[in-house]
């Protein structure tokens, strides 16, 4: 019995795209002369919509949605809203008695992974644990830059987030 595919499997590239058969090959890509254009929450949101994702635009006018049960927001940052960030909170809450082990996680991910930044924060009666990849678009970006930034984004994060799950008691995850 095959498993059903996820999100995470179409960022990774492990997924058959919409229209495609498991089986087929990538048709050949022309070659294209992609100019950098300004960062946008319109351009963030296009990306979002070619791959199918379900999102919403808050209060802030900041892009956000959820992926297996995590919030994600992606911000536009800077003085002129050229840094974008991915950042995403874990569902789950860390109680206060696996405080040192979320804590050395948290230190061991950022000394081996480059991707995400994760920290974490206290929040009510626990650990809230947080991840973000920003990268800094002052001169634009390609759609190609764009989509590799927001994968980059959600799949790194979204590693981390599941790795939470052997620290945390199950009523806490």
């Amino acid at each position: 019995m095959s498993r059903r595919s996820t999100w995470l499997d179409r960022v990774r590239g492990l997924a058959p795209r919409a229209g495609r058969s498991p089986g087929a090959s990538r048709p050949a890509d022309p070659v294209t002369d992609q100019r950098p254009e300004p960062l946008t929450s319109q351009r963030v949101g296009d990306d979002l919509t070619r791959r199918g994702y379900r999102f919403r635009i808050d209060s802030d006018g900041d892009v956000t949605g959820t992926w297996d049960g995590n919030r994600f927001w992606f911000l536009l940052l800077g003085d002129h809203e050229e840094i974008l960030q991915i950042r995403g909170r874990w569902s789950g809450a860390a109680p206060r008695p696996t405080r040192l082990a979320v804590l050395q996680a948290v230190n061991d991910w950022n000394r081996e992974r480059i991707w995400p930044k994760v920290y974490a924060r206290e929040e009510g009666d626990g650990l809230a644990l947080y991840a973000e990849v920003s990268v800094d678009f002052e001169h634009g970006a390609t759609d190609d830059q764009l989509a590799a930034t927001i994968t980059c984004g959600l799949a790194t994060a979204s590693q981390f987030f599941g790795s939470l799950a052997a620290l945390a008691p199950p009523d806490a995850a």
